[in-house]
């Protein structure tokens, strides 16, 4: 009984250490007072709590606030910026990009590794594996630790797990994405760092939460376009993962009865109607995922103002307008936001979209959803990923048996040592 006590009294501490830092990612300069009002905790506790995490480098004091009041003056705290970092990789069609970022998600560091000729599981995760200790050699400094790296995949996977499902435009099933990376990475520095593996679209929602300065929109939705077509969807704070980590794999909704084959083996689905193969023509969807090359094509394409092109340009434009009605009437968002490679195409992919969307919107007498591409951009993915690893380290408590652990391998908490 001793030891349950024990060991209840140590979960509550990393739960009240956690709050301290989510609400001081969402409000800096709060002063301890403020804190301690803010997370209801006693001014006694947070000062302990707050001593800690300033000697560990989550937090960090800065100047004084000059109030005009008589007696001590309150010490703003902030997310240190400088000691703790976050490495978040995306595993790509053709190559892989890693960043490192802060707490509060400014890149440090970036690098982008291509595969080559070969495509397999193996030659990518050693990609990835190399690029990740690259950056970390980049950071190499005896005052920051990197405590966490999230990967997102382009496919449904089991968080808990690292057991990556299904690839489709990497024809990958069933790998243990994972245990081949910690495997890869054992005896390096980076070697029992918390590792969280998650889907491309799904860690691009939570850098979008995560990193956003302001309040995040709550429902949001993430629409990742690419080779493929994702989604990541938050609710309550809560990313929706779903039973086999299959949910937001919108780009195999059905949009079209008897439509062109897609690369999952259905007909009709977003992607074959969406992505780059239908901008192309709908090529052999059992052939190599388009290169990204070929936006760069297509961009050229509509350029020249080639009709063909321009009119599959807006013919996806418009499928993708009917995909975004179909996901605002299911989830009921406060935001979409775009992003992948496929919206470089701007206006001529984009308006298309957005107005099917409102002509939906307006014939079922509606207000549409607020629609913005990511601030992001090309790091979305790896960023997103990084957030993964804060997300999971800063909420305890929500199912995932991957979190638990990641907590104990960082040391925030000894409660659940094994």
């Amino acid at each position: 009984m001793q030891a349950e006590a024990a060991g209840n009294q140590q979960l509550l501490k990393v739960l009240n250490r956690m709050a301290l830092v989510r609400h001081l990612c969402a409000n800096p300069g709060l002063s301890r007072a403020d804190l301690a009002v803010a997370v209801g905790l006693t001014k006694s506790t947070v000062s302990m709590l707050t001593r800690e995490l300033i000697a560990e480098g989550w937090l960090v004091e800065r100047e004084v606030v000059a109030t005009g009041d008589l007696g001590r003056r309150p010490t703003p705290l902030f997310i240190d910026p400088s000691r703790l970092l976050l490495l978040g990789a995306e595993v790509g069609v053709e190559s892989v990009r890693v960043v490192a970022t802060s707490l509060t998600g400014e890149v440090r560091a970036r690098t982008v590794a291509s595969y080559g000729s070969s495509r397999t599981a193996k030659v990518c995760i050693n990609s990835l594996g190399n690029a990740l200790l690259r950056i970390g050699k980049q950071l190499e400094d005896a005052h920051q630790q990197v405590i966490g790296i999230g990967v997102g995949l382009p496919g449904g996977v089991d968080e808990a797990s690292g057991h990556l499902h299904f690839a489709p435009n990497l024809g990958w099933r069933d790998v243990s994405f994972g245990l081949l990376l910690k495997e890869k990475l054992h005896g390096s520095p980076l070697e029992g760092v918390p590792l969280l593996l998650q889907n491309e679209a799904d860690v691009a929602a939570l850098g979008e939460m995560e990193f956003n300065p302001s309040p995040a929109s709550d429902p949001l939705l993430y629409v990742s376009i690419n080779q493929g077509v994702g989604a990541g969807v938050i609710v309550g704070d809560r990313l929706l993962t779903g039973r086999r980590g299959f949910a937001g794999e919108v780009g195999h909704m059905v949009l079209q009865v008897n439509g062109p084959l897609c690369s999952c083996g259905r007909r009709g689905c977003a992607e074959a109607l969406i992505g780059l193969r239908a901008m192309l023509g709908h090529p052999d969807p059992s052939a190599p995922a388009p290169a990204l090359s070929s936006l760069a094509e297509i961009q050229q394409r509509l350029g020249d103002q080639q009709a063909d092109t321009v009119a599959a340009v807006n013919k996806a434009g418009a499928y993708l307008g009917v995909l975004l009605q179909n996901l605002a009437t299911a989830y009921d968002p406060a935001c979409i936001v775009l992003g992948g490679s496929v919206v470089e195409l701007g206006d001529a992919f984009l308006a298309p979209a957005l107005s099917t969307l409102n002509e939906y919107a307006a014939a079922a007498n509606l207000e549409p959803p607020t629609v913005q591409t990511s601030r992001f951009g090309a790091d979305a993915v790896a960023v997103g990923a990084a957030a993964l690893a804060r997300y999971r380290l800063t909420r305890p408590m929500i199912p995932s048996s991957s979190s638990s652990k990641a907590l104990a391998d960082t040391g925030v908490s000894e409660a659940e040592g094994e």
